[in-house]
């Protein structure tokens, strides 16, 4: 069975500026998973807990509980990445605990507690961990275990490495992986459909650490704009992010966006920019981070900070020992920029990073999630987080699901033509996965040129609501959403974005025609979806229109021709989304009415 909050009577500790993973109090959901793991003295025990929420001190508070107990000898750590490996030991001497983060082969020294090593490492020399696992009773804490799924080596090396350790604590904050494989260590109960799902022993979603305020709450900004790029075959094509389109369409204005060279990175990074300084009024060390998908752009955005601010911004392209101190180094002062690749993203723990740049093209749940979890670690309450996103229909799906938690599913039955929208290929997980960046020939799958892009502020997302009407980048409208304070309550944030969506509308009709030249109507009522689900809305639309002519013995014609007077806009092959929503309601309220 899952616990799923905290014990309510034990109040949430705020740890202010502790150090990562130290924090000198726990919180409510830590003692919780605490009381938990003694009453049941488990070998297993999978918790889950949003990014942010403090993964970290639970875990070491624990490992330091069973030490002293004599339960176990030595601890090991695997972490994803070098960066985390490091930040596990440093984390881990300030409460008393050695861990080796250089530890590669032989006898550990007599004055360390254990190690710590990352998943690739154990990849490489699994015998030489599963004979320190027989040797001596070994706790061993899997932190991100979804990085270890059962088909790649990673897994096949965790299992044959820690099956003989005496205790197992797995840690993450993103239990889902789209693929079917086990996750190694993780307990999977079939359902009353038949699917099995994976069980953690403790859960802390992002819902219940919102509310306690142990993170931020996140304000996602997105931006569409005109995209033109040439293809292979040398066909020039003009798209609109949001607009709905075919797959590889949307690949191909989604990488035109982000290519430096156009207007809309430069204008995002710049609305950013400006975001920052709103941010830091309040919050006077506030830092911002971009997360590129490959170096070469990852240099190209820093060269455009720079361009925009005058200042540099710190450059994070690998994980190695020279990216781990700049990272240090960062988290140190009170820059305003960082740039980082990937992977390395997820590397990243600098509690005062508050404003986010998603510049990447990969689009899995699990990335995204990891990657919005660099920038809700809360320090105090009030804070907030901004994200900018390209308006893409899987990643405003994932922005309005943050508060979703899910489980990683193993059985996926799917109906005949279904999509599963978390559904990726193993090559991009391998690609979000990536331990350093290289050129990995994603360039020859879409060959195209970006030729030309521009911005435009679409909407903001918050809390599952949508917000806003479009406006051009450094126009009042724009910044009436840039400057909303950076402290705030959860429920103000609510209530300043509808203040600002009142004001916004209020403008827009005392503004003449001829400026009116973007979409003013607010963003509730403009959904932005794919293409197939554009087509499902048009084939609903004339299922009912075909059901209403049986009941009111008019031609399907005549009912359309009536839709588009009462609803307004062109025929439904050329209505949007909303126009078409519009019309089914109120076809089915005809109907309704006529019963």
């Amino acid at each position: 069975m899952t616990t799923t909050t905290a014990n309510h009577h034990l109040s949430p500790a705020f740890p202010g500026r502790a150090p990562w993973g130290t924090a000198n109090k726990l919180r409510a959901w830590q003692q919780g998973a605490m009381e938990k793991y003694i009453q049941t003295q488990p070998r297993d025990f999978l918790a889950v807990a949003t990014p942010g929420a403090g993964k970290t001190t639970f875990a070491l508070t624990l490992a330091s509980w069973l030490l002293h107990h004599h339960v176990v000898q030595q601890v090991t750590v695997v972490a994803p990445t070098e960066h985390l490996k490091k930040q596990w030991a440093e984390a881990a001497a300030r409460i008393g605990i050695k861990l080796d983060p250089e530890y590669s082969a032989g006898p550990l020294g007599r004055e360390y507690h254990g190690v710590a090593v990352t998943y690739a490492g154990v990849g490489v020399r699994p015998m030489l961990h599963r004979n320190r696992s027989e040797q001596r009773k070994t706790l061993v804490i899997l932190d991100e275990i979804h990085h270890a799924g059962d088909s790649r080596s990673w897994g096949d090396a965790c299992l044959e490495a820690f099956e003989p350790a005496t205790r197992r604590l797995c840690l993450t904050g993103t239990p889902f992986r789209s693929d079917t494989n086990p996750i190694p260590f993780v307990t999977y109960e079939e359902g009353d459909d038949g699917i099995r799902r994976s069980s953690a022993d403790y859960t802390y979603g992002y819902g219940n650490a919102l509310g306690d305020g142990v993170v931020r709450p996140v304000i996602f900004l997105s931006y569409s704009g005109n995209m033109r790029w040439r293809t292979k075959a040398g066909d020039e094509l003009e798209a609109r992010l949001g607009e709905p389109m075919t797959k590889d369409a949307v690949s191909q204005a989604w990488r035109t966006a982000l290519d430096p060279r156009g207007d809309w990175m430069p204008n995002v990074l710049r609305a950013a920019d400006r975001r920052l300084t709103e941010v830091r009024k309040s919050i006077p060390d506030a830092g911002a981070l971009v997360i590129a998908s490959d170096q070469e752009s990852a240099r190209a955005y820093a060269k455009l900070i720079r361009e925009i601010t005058g200042e540099g911004a710190t450059l994070v392209l690998s994980d190695d020992s020279g990216a781990s101190q700049r990272i240090d180094d960062f988290a140190a002062s009170e820059d305003r920029w960082m740039v980082a690749v990937r992977m390395v993203s997820e590397g990243v723990d600098v509690p005062r990073l508050a404003v986010g740049v998603y510049a990447t093209t990969i689009s899995t749940p699990l990335f995204f999630a990891q990657a919005v979890g660099r920038f809700v670690r809360s320090r105090r309450r009030g804070e907030t987080a901004s994200v900018f996103v390209p308006t893409i229909p899987t990643l405003l799906t994932f922005a309005n699901e943050m508060e979703v938690e899910r489980d990683h599913v193993l059985d996926k039955p799917k109906k005949e033509g279904e999509e599963d929208p978390y559904a990726e290929s193993e090559k991009e997980m391998d690609e979000a996965n990536k331990q350093e960046d290289e050129d990995t020939g994603d360039q020859d799958q879409l060959p195209f040129e970006a030729l030309e892009s521009d911005a435009v502020f679409d909407r903001v997302l918050y809390d599952g609501a949508e917000f806003g009407m479009q406006a051009h980048p450094g126009s009042e409208e724009e910044q009436d959403y840039l400057g909303i304070p950076g402290l705030l309550e959860p429920e103000q944030v609510q209530l300043l974005l509808q203040k600002r969506q009142a004001r916004q509308i209020a403008h827009s009709r005392r503004k003449p025609d001829e400026q009116a030249d973007l979409l003013e109507i607010p963003a509730e009522r403009r959904p932005v979806v794919t293409h197939k689900e554009l087509l499902e809305l048009r084939k609903q639309l004339n299922t009912l229109v075909g059901a209403y002519v049986h009941q009111s013995g008019k031609p399907h014609g005549v009912i359309h021709t009536e839709l588009r007077r009462v609803c307004g806009g062109p025929p439904s092959a050329e209505a949007t989304a909303g126009q078409l929503t519009e019309r089914i309601n109120k076809v089915r309220e005809w109907a309704t009415r006529m019963k």
